[in-house]
């Protein structure tokens, strides 16, 4: 014999349904957006545009200026570097002091390292960019840099396709750990940049007195 509900509480019994699927989904949503990561994607994003601003203002994102770093004729990329090195290193240093930020040490791994250094080599000699500079040549009108970016977005996806190989295999050979240069000499953080920071200066001046940059 079959038993027929009220139709009163087969409405009941509809939203108490719908609701649950409401409430379901509402949750789905809310765990997919995440404040927190919008929020890191939008500080990428503006500190993005100021570097690759900086970039193109130093000149590094000229053809000619990073061949001339690769046959060693032209210094403008190797002084911006270590400029960048120098600042950064006292500025992130004195802002973890202060508490202001934390350090995200990525792990060193020397066949990762070594293997990718290398692929980073022939791609940059072959190309004349590198992934940086690559996007600001781009971004100043010079379309030969456009296989570079669409060789970027390439190797981002097969290595995220193979990033489950890579993890059991070449990042486990040789991986030392979160470690950073004053803990690879054995040096203290504030004693590590009272002379390392000052050997980065006097390198600079003997570039700039020896290879002038062009004005």
């Amino acid at each position: 014999m079959n038993s027929v509900a009220p139709g009163g509480l087969e409405d009941e019994t509809e939203e108490s349904l719908s609701g649950n699927v409401s409430r379901s989904l509402t949750e789905d949503r809310q765990e997919k957006f995440n404040p927190e990561a919008a929020h890191q994607l939008m500080l990428g994003l503006f500190f993005g545009t100021i570097f690759g601003f900086l970039l193109q203002k130093g000149g590094v994102a000229k053809y000619e200026v990073l061949m001339g770093a690769l046959f060693l004729t032209d210094f403008t990329v190797m002084k911006i570097m270590l400029t960048a090195i120098a600042t950064g290193m006292i500025g992130i240093f004195s802002m973890h002091a202060l508490g202001l930020v934390e350090l995200h040490v990525k792990p060193t791994r020397y066949a990762a390292n070594i293997i990718g250094g290398l692929i980073f080599g022939v791609g940059f000699g072959l190309l004349g960019y590198c992934p940086g500079t690559g996007a600001a040549a781009l971004g100043q009108g010079n379309f030969d840099a456009i296989a570079g970016v669409f060789g970027l977005l390439a190797g981002s996806y097969l290595y995220a396709e193979m990033s489950g190989f890579l993890d059991s295999t070449i990042l486990k050979w040789g991986n030392r750990g979160k470690i950073m240069l004053p803990e690879l000499v054995g040096a203290r953080r504030i004693i590590f940049i009272l002379w390392f920071v000052p050997l980065l200066a006097a390198i600079l001046y003997l570039l700039e007195t020896f290879f002038p940059t062009a004005r």
